[in-house]
């Protein structure tokens, strides 16, 4: 195992160790994670990505539901249209997409080059929404209109899409959405969110399940030590402000988000 090879487990911890800390976020680094540091085709990489999150979101919402904090009813409205769109996307469309999509001035657009492209978008406004500090201007109060169940099912579907194509759970999507159309207080949207990116990623995963060989022997490895981080960061959130970590955690991402675009432009 070379060294690139130890920081990518590494980085399974930070994974999991972000998501302890500031409830969310983490996931967004599990792809570039995947491809740059384990050398993973970015298809493979959405994949096990998809999985990664799954199994520790899933941590996070067990947690939430023993304490009460889940809205089923909504996770339920949101969540079928989402991991729908999910499982077809990875099951279907994410297979007949062809290798090379097309070509400008003897630049070839491959199938790699544009979920990469497309996850380093997701990646930006991920990161905009952490520096922002998003969460703070929503309306965290309990709203007395009905909420919109229909503009919640369309919604659920795009970001299971969007989810499906960049492997990654989306939850700077899906926590505004919760409190914006179904009228979610913050802290019920956020532990609800959690409960939505478990079952969107881990169907969605089946549908990769199918169509590619698994090595679960490193999947299994990779996500147990996200796990591990995950317990690590909410043990050091007795000493440590996780939401202060959060802005600056945005500007990493923004980083990252920019150096994936130059990398893939650079390469071809």
């Amino acid at each position: 195992m070379n060294i690139v090879e130890i920081f990518g487990y590494v980085g399974a911890l930070l994974i999991g160790l972000v998501l302890g800390l500031i409830g969310g976020g983490g996931s967004i680094l599990t792809v570039p994670i995947l491809v740059y540091a384990l050398s993973f085709n970015p298809v493979i990489a959405t994949a096990y990505s998809l999985f990664v999150v799954g199994a520790t979101s899933l941590v996070g919402a067990l947690k939430n539901m023993i304490k009460g904090k889940v809205d089923f009813k909504t996770a339920i409205i949101f969540a079928v249209p989402a991991f729908t769109a999910v499982y077809l996307t990875r099951a279907y469309l994410i297979p007949v997409i062809p290798e090379q999509l097309f070509e400008v001035n003897d630049f070839m657009v491959t199938k790699n080059l544009a979920i990469m492209l497309f996850f380093a978008i997701v990646m930006l406004l991920a990161s905009i929404t952490m520096i922002r500090n998003g969460d703070r201007q929503l309306n965290t109060e309990i709203v007395e209109k009905k909420s919109n169940h229909l503009l919640l099912m369309v919604q659920g579907f795009f970001i299971g899409i969007v989810t499906g194509m960049v492997g990654a759970g989306g939850g700077f999507l899906i926590i505004p959405a919760l409190v914006l159309l179904a009228k979610l207080p913050m802290k019920k949207a956020v532990a609800t969110s959690l409960f939505i990116i478990a079952i969107n990623s881990l169907i969605g995963f089946l549908g990769d399940v199918q169509n590619y060989d698994i090595d679960w022997l490193f999947l299994l490895l990779f996500t147990s030590i996200s796990v591990v981080g995950i317990f690590i960061g909410i043990w050091l959130n007795n000493f440590i402000n996780g939401k202060r970590l959060k802005k600056g955690f945005g500007w990493f991402v923004l980083v990252m988000g920019i150096y994936i675009i130059y990398k893939e432009l650079a390469n071809q």
